[in-house]
């Protein structure tokens, strides 16, 4: 299982204790160190059953520096996903990838429910 993270961000930190504290083996991966593929996002997005939009970061200062509220709407997806590529602080973290699931976000409900954990 991959966490991927920002080190810095307090949701990410959260989760990252949650998954220690539940017992969970994780390889860590630093979101900004080792930005995702344009490849893993879109195997991660198709994977996770997620609108595109949810795989951004709407709360980075970069998405709104972009002003990515009004521009996304009118963008395709491969350019969602070039721009995705271009840097990890667009991408919503933290990301939690299974072999059979890929998280976007913390949500402990729907983390506990994917790791099968009452």
């Amino acid at each position: 299982m991959v966490f991927v993270c920002y080190p810095k961000c307090t949701t990410c930190l959260k989760a990252r204790k949650w998954l220690e504290d539940n017992g969970i083996v994780f390889e860590e991966r630093n979101i900004k160190d080792n930005n995702p593929s344009l490849e893993e996002l879109k195997d991660w997005h198709k994977r996770s059953g997620l609108p595109l939009k949810k795989f951004f970061n709407t709360s980075g200062m970069l998405y709104r520096e972009l002003n990515l509220k009004d521009r996304l709407p009118a963008m395709s997806e491969d350019e969602q996903y070039q721009l995705l590529a271009s840097d990890g602080m667009l991408v919503k973290r933290p990301l939690l990838i299974g072999d059979s699931f890929v998280l976007a976000g913390f949500n402990e409900a729907r983390w506990k429910a994917a790791l099968g954990i009452k």
